[in-house]
């Protein structure tokens, strides 16, 4: 468990990692990679970074197959993976420490890279399309969602095999098919080809911090450093013939976060049910709009939950008036997130949504899974996170969705502030591989053990890399008040 942690983790760190070649270090030219050749700048990236050398110095092997071992070696090199070399090798093929690919496949083993379901692991064999898209998947920890997304459709009519790795590998954009209805999972993967895919990967390993902002339900221990937008959760809004806006924070609580929102842009949260969507969407958005000048307000972040899909016409036409009420003014709509598994809400439009919203938030809808009255699932479970972006890639621009995500833990019953809970006595701290996320078990006054879902440092970091293959690049925090620097358990860590 603790080397799943420090692989996920170290993902984020790859600058350091692989900074075997100097910053200005030019990529030597190759007589097979000429200036025009297909994958040239990909390539010598690739060489830049450290991931690959060439088969000479003049001579790469573009067109050269790749065998498994040299595929092994290099994933150790871009995930930055502590080497290993046991006395006793994991495959019968594999058995000499001397070997210069030993260490690379024990390794790569170690991390999931590989699994021993065959005694043998066949290094000098060139590698499948298929075989280098379920290696790198499984390397980026996402096995137990491959698993899971097996039975998801497919565009490809050629793939009977490792069906969850391969539409894994294709939907984070690692691989593309080599038609519109074909994967050729058998062909072998030439060193060029090797080399664009990794490259994909390296960059979303090392996109940017994505951008941080939140919902500020008071000014009591508020974080606002880096954030660039502040929501304060000020109204409710009801429908029918006459709607109305109920304030649900005093004046001098909102005039408190706005002073320590250092420079933020202050946006009303104005939340609600469907029944709210009942009233004239003109008048609904003129009391919207006043509310926010009134309240000199950057805009509006509007959060109607679980509309069902009878509502959906009448949420898109209501978001459709607030922004034309709103003019220049900022609009943020939540909006219940595509699902798989749980609950489904059809009530958002996320095409016409997001043509008219400045970003859609994306709220992920927990499992909710009791047993024997223990909550046993958290929440945002990454296999949903997938899904819901995944859905959503071909319908909605990344750059207008905005990730939502839980700062507080969840036992079933009601938001906890780690704070509160960490650090005291009779309190044990967990991570679940199957969901990547932390929890903690506390005992009641009745003395039963009660388990406590909540995001650290590394649920975080896997649920930003999902963010980053995806191109989303914005993260919503549901509470700016609890994000405390507790070491590994700081959500905050794992996002910057």
């Amino acid at each position: 468990m603790r080397r799943r942690l420090k692989a996920l983790l170290a993902c984020l760190m790859l600058c350091a990692a692989l900074a075997s070649a100097p910053a200005s270090a030019v990529s030597p030219r190759f007589s097979d990679v000429p200036d025009g050749y297909w994958a040239a700048s990909q390539i010598r990236r690739a060489v830049d970074a450290g991931l690959f050398n060439g088969r000479s110095a003049s001579w790469f092997g573009a067109s050269r197959s790749m065998t498994r071992a040299e595929f092994a070696v290099v994933l150790c090199r871009l995930f930055g993976w502590e080497t290993v070399t046991p006395t006793s090798g994991s495959f019968t093929d594999n058995q000499n420490p001397t070997a210069w690919y030993y260490s690379a496949v024990e390794t790569a083993c170690l991390n999931g890279a590989v699994t021993q379901q065959s005694q043998t692991f066949r290094p000098g064999d060139p590698i499948t399309r298929e075989e280098l898209s379920v290696m790198l998947v499984r390397a980026l920890g996402y096995a137990n969602i491959a698993g899971l997304t097996q039975d998801l459709p497919l565009p490809f009519r050629d793939v009977s095999a490792n069906r969850g790795y391969l539409s894994m590998a294709y939907q984070l954009g690692i691989v593309s098919g080599t038609s519109a209805t074909a994967f050729s999972p058998n062909a072998i993967a030439t060193r060029a080809q090797a080399a664009v895919m990794l490259m994909r990967v390296y960059d979303k390993l090392h996109a940017a911090s994505p951008a941080l902002w939140g919902l500020a339900p008071d000014s009591a221990s508020l974080v606002t450093a880096g954030m660039h937008i502040v929501a304060v959760p000020a109204a409710r809004l009801t429908g029918g013939e006459n709607p109305a806006l109920t304030q649900s924070v005093t004046d001098g609580e909102i005039r408190a976060v706005r002073a320590a929102a250092a420079g933020a842009a202050v946006l009303l949260e104005v939340s609600g049910d469907a029944a709210a969507l009942q009233g004239n969407a003109a008048a609904t958005a003129a009391l919207l709009a006043a509310a926010v000048s009134d309240g000199d307000y950057g805009g509006v972040l509007l959060d109607i939950r679980q509309v069902p899909a009878d509502g959906k016409a009448a949420m898109t036409e209501l978001v459709t008036a607030i922004r034309a009420a709103l003019g220049d003014k900022l609009l943020y709509v939540v909006t219940e997130a595509p699902v798989w598994q749980g609950t489904a809400y059809g009530g958002y439009d996320f095409a016409m949504l997001a043509k008219q919203a400045d970003r859609l938030v994306v709220r992920v809808t927990p499992y909710d899974k009791i047993s024997g009255g223990v909550l046993t699932a958290p929440e945002e479970p990454l296999e949903e996170v997938y899904y819901a972006l995944s859905t959503l890639k071909s319908t909605v621009s990344p750059a207008k969705l905005s990730l939502l995500l839980t700062t507080t833990g969840s036992d079933g019953s009601d938001g906890t502030r780690i704070a509160e809970l960490l650090g005291t006595s009779g309190i044990g701290t967990y991570y679940s591989a199957r969901y990547d996320s932390a929890y903690l078990t506390k005992l009641t006054s009745q003395g039963s053990s009660v388990v406590l879902w909540y995001h650290n440092a590394a649920a975080a970091a896997a649920r930003r890399q999902l963010c980053a293959f995806f191109g989303v690049e914005s993260i919503c925090l549901s509470d700016l008040t609890s994000l405390g620097d507790y070491g590994d358990n700081s959500l905050l860590r794992g996002l910057k």
